[in-house]
């Protein structure tokens, strides 16, 4: 081979070369990050069944229903667990939203770790969507166009249901609480209602986080005579309370009813119909309600081998609106985002809702007892609805002076 003819050829393959180097660097230039979405949660401690592997599944569950992709961009679900710590949940988030690209976190369980990571998300400009803490704050006082608020807050849950037993007649209260902000906050906005529609708050008593034994603060409200005895404490407190007032016989002659105000369908499974019947609980999603939750719930727990809780439906109502909104947007930038979130209507398993200016997500809530288990129809079915408390009755007002109108 001559030296002119060698030279041609490498020229030839060095054009071949870079058009196929300029080929690869164009095809990686068009092909966009994932848009990520995280789901911080509680994965190993008292709220892992609530959320947990649960929500994760559900926040799943939407992106494939969505469609797995978003303006060209493929749809990835990361999780990890906030041990129930604001510190690790805060740092986690900025890991995520500074480091891997997430555009998004949900669930959030817990008030002080859902305020890590609203705060976090505030400063960098990223969504948050809380499904799982309760406090009505987060919209009250904290709310921001990168912030929604998905679970029954406190004072749906507390003043809602206090002022639907109320108008029933049920006048005479006796709180017992856990000792944090949490059940000092359900105990205030209960009774903020219950005495100015006519009603008597008997006493409260407290225990702290974690307690063994109820028996001085269930004698305590058998004694003092009040027609309610509302439970304000959660996860493994609230099951341990409504196991030993079952014992003490509160209640068994009907003169005293037990109201639960953050119940999930997992507690009352771990508790069994036999010790839960009759209780009272308040929620906004139960998945024996509507031939849309229905569904959800049927895949959910094919699955899970378990119904899913009102978190992780919130999950996945969260995530689906959110999706929904960033294609709406052509972008997943917060604040267009968050704007287009309060404008779309929200689905929501058959039942209207929207997101409001303050991140309030706003429905209908309603009262249910928990059935015997003769009365069950199916595996989970647990709830009997009692009636339905208006969304304008539940939650509060926007705070004008804080979120504008």
């Amino acid at each position: 081979m001559s030296f002119s003819t060698r030279f041609l050829t490498l020229v030839h393959v060095g054009i071949i070369g870079l058009t196929l180097g300029l080929v690869g660097s164009t095809v990686h230039a068009q092909t966009p990050a994932p848009l990520k979405i995280g789901v911080l949660t509680d994965l190993a401690g008292p709220f892992a069944d609530s959320g947990g592997a649960g929500s994760v599944l559900a926040a799943n569950m939407a992106v494939k229903d969505f469609g797995a992709t978003v303006l060209g961009r493929k749809i990835e679900i990361i999780s990890g667990d906030t041990l129930n710590k604001p510190d690790v949940a805060s740092a986690l988030a900025r890991k995520w939203f500074e480091n891997e690209g997430v555009s998004a976190i949900v669930d959030l369980p817990v008030t002080p770790v859902a305020f890590a990571a609203q705060t976090v998300a505030k400063q960098l400009n990223k969504i948050v969507m809380i499904t799982a803490a309760a406090t009505s704050d987060f919209t009250a006082k904290a709310c921001a166009i990168q912030s929604t608020h998905w679970s029954d807050d406190t004072h749906a849950l507390a003043a809602g249901t206090a002022m639907e037993l109320v108008k029933g007649g049920s006048k005479s209260w006796e709180f017992i609480a856990v000792d944090t902000a949490f059940g000092t906050a359900l105990v205030k906005e209960a009774s903020d209602v219950i005495v100015p529609a006519g009603g008597n708050v008997v006493g409260t008593v407290r225990h702290p986080v974690g307690a063994l034994d109820y028996s001085s603060l269930l004698l305590q409200a058998q004694t003092s005579k009040a027609g309610i005895i509302g439970l304000a404490t959660v996860g493994n407190d609230l099951i341990n309370v409504i196991k030993q007032s079952k014992e003490f016989g509160l209640g068994a002659d009907g003169s005293q009813q037990l109201v639960a105000f953050l119940v999930f369908i997992t507690d009352i499974h771990a508790l069994g119909p036999d010790v839960a019947k009759n209780l009272l609980v308040t929620s906004g999603f139960y998945w024996n309600s509507t031939d849309a939750s229905r569904a959800f719930a049927q895949r959910f727990f094919a699955e899970r081998k378990a119904m899913p809780t009102k978190t992780q439906a919130g999950v996945y109502a969260a995530v689906t609106h959110y999706l929904k909104s960033v294609a709406a947007a052509g972008t997943d930038e917060a604040a267009a985002t968050g704007k287009k979130m309060r404008e779309l209507p929200v689905t929501y398993f058959g039942k209207p809702a929207s997101v409001r200016s303050d991140g309030r997500v706003v429905f209908d809530l309603d009262l249910f007892k928990v059935k015997a288990k003769a009365a069950q129809t199916a595996p989970w079915d647990y709830y009997e609805k009692v009636r339905s408390i208006p969304a304008a009755d539940a939650f509060l007002p926007v705070n004008t002076a804080v979120c504008g109108g």
